[in-house]
């Protein structure tokens, strides 16, 4: 091989080396980005949207005990 091939083979090599890094860089960048989105966002189940802080549900319990008296409220922090 010749010194302009070398030459020729080492600028391709580097190029395609910077590229590779690059792209990872970038992908790692956004992949960080979208867990912290997600992180950040406090997600409520679509049916809960209208309950309110401190209001009672109704919730069925498939277990027969004879105490009624337990009152689920609801506490968004």
């Amino acid at each position: 091989m010749n010194t302009v091939e070398v030459v020729i083979f080492g600028i391709f090599f580097a190029a395609t080396a910077g590229a590779s890094f690059a792209f990872m860089w970038r992908s790692i960048g956004s992949i960080q980005k979208e867990m912290n989105d997600v992180r950040s966002k406090k997600s409520i189940h679509p049916e809960m949207r209208d309950v309110k802080s401190g209001e009672q549900l109704l919730v069925f319990n498939s277990q027969l005990d004879d105490d009624d008296d337990d009152d689920v409220m609801i506490v968004r922090k």
